[in-house]
């Protein structure tokens, strides 16, 4: 299990967190619950690990002014602006309080 902050800093700066995050999730997915899923998908562990870590991209957080409630999320908002992403999809109640920025949107769920 690795803690958010590690998992933060394998998206923002790579290095080993990176190598931790990507050992998990070859970990997790060698789970036999997976199996099936894996096995329709006629790709190996690896080959889905590759294509994850292929598919995430290394930005800089964009420096940003006191936003969220949480001082400590205002980094979140910087990495979405940095990522030009539309939608931050959270479970953490400070983070939500801030519903928009920069065109930046926060949900709790994926749709738009």
């Amino acid at each position: 299990m690795l803690d958010t902050n590690v998992v933060a800093s394998a998206v923002l700066w790579g290095g080993m967190p990176r190598q931790l995050l990507l050992a998990e999730l070859t970990d997790i997915l060698g789970r036999r619950k997976f199996d099936k899923k894996i096995a329709a998908s006629a790709l190996t562990v690896d080959q889905i690990v590759d294509r994850y870590a292929a598919l995430a991209a290394l930005v800089r957080p964009t420096p940003t002014p006191r936003i969220t409630p949480d001082p400590d999320d205002d980094v979140v908002i910087g990495t979405a602006l940095a990522a030009q992403a539309d939608l931050i999809v959270t479970g953490d109640k400070p983070l939500l309080s801030v519903t928009e920025y920069q065109g930046v949107r926060t949900s709790t769920r994926g749709s738009k």
